[in-house]
């Protein structure tokens, strides 16, 4: 969430037009609702999928298969980029993975994709929902 009540910040895990995967932050204005519950509009969904990752969990690089909202519910989650970038993200924190691999691309991981792995040697809990 922002520092203001008006808006939530949207971390987004994207292909960019070179291939390469990226983050970048977009703002969802929280324009509906009452003062005491700002809502955004409402956002289409296609589903909700949970995943319990044991300790020590790791993947190798890989692209989102469907463009999908993150939310860590237990753990710590570890997201590297093959240019070197990492992000961790904990409990209540979340990301949205659109880093699909561009149409007619062969799956390189040197460029393509991330990989994730669980941190501080403990289960990871997530929630999925798929934009």
């Amino acid at each position: 969430m922002d520092a203001t009540d008006d808006s939530f910040t949207q971390v987004i895990l994207e292909t960019g037009p070179d291939g390469r995967a990226r983050f970048v932050e977009r703002t969802v204005p929280l324009a509906e609702g009452t003062p005491m519950s700002r809502l955004s509009a409402l956002m289409p969904s296609g589903g909700l999928q949970l995943r319990r990752s044991p300790a020590g969990f790791s993947s190798s690089m890989h692209c989102t298969m469907h463009p999908q909202w993150l939310f860590v519910l237990e753990g710590r989650m570890e997201i590297g980029l093959p240019d070197g970038s990492v992000r961790v993200f904990g409990p209540g924190q979340h990301f949205y993975s659109a880093d699909t691999l561009p149409e007619g691309a062969t799956f390189d991981p040197a460029v393509h994709g991330h990989r994730s792995r669980a941190l501080d040697g403990q289960p990871l809990v997530t929630a999925f929902v798929r934009g």
